[in-house]
This record gives C-alpha cells, structure tokens and sequence, in this order.
C-alpha cells in the first residue's frame, strides 16, 4: 500500500476515532442503506439524535469532510452529509 494511502487512511481512523464523530458517520451510513436514493442527513437530525449543541457538531462534520469520509452540500442555511464512496471503499478494503 503507498505511503498516501495509509496517510488517508490514518487520517479517516483518526476522525472516527471520536465516539460523536462515529455515531455521525454511523447514521449518514444507516440512513443510505435504509433509503432506495443517498438524501443524506441534514445537520439538524445530528443535533436531535446526539443531543450535542450545532458548534460541535458542525465541528464534527468538519472533521469528518476533511479526512474525506463525507461530503457536504449546502443550499441556504441548510446542510446535508454524504457518505464519500471512495473512502467507504477503501476503509472495505484495508478491513477485509
């Protein structure tokens, strides 16, 4: 495996390594598997299920895009995550 490689995939345990953050990316990841289309999940089902004020979950979310696990959409005031595929393809393949 090359040397990015395994600094992206650092980079993607060391952002789910926080429990908030895996639970975010835990929900992004039910939600598409539950649903025929990728809607994503709006910042505002983050805040209702983890019971966490907007700052740290949108410092969360932050997070999570940044290491290349989600992307976000923005339209107005209103946020939606997805699930990047490249990376749930390649955290698939270190784990098996």
């Amino acid at each position: 495996m090359p040397n990015k490689d395994k600094d992206r995939l650092s980079k993607a345990f060391k952002a789910l390594s926080n429990p908030n953050r895996l639970r975010i990316y835990q929900q992004i990841k039910d939600k598409r598997v539950s649903e025929i289309t990728d809607s994503g999940c709006g910042f505002v089902d983050f805040v209702n299920s983890l019971k966490v004020g907007a700052p740290t979950i949108s410092h969360h979310i932050k997070e999570l895009a940044n290491a290349g696990l989600i992307r976000v959409e923005r339209q107005g005031k209103f946020v939606t995550c997805h699930l990047e595929d490249d990376m749930l393809n390649e955290l698939k393949q270190f784990l098996d």
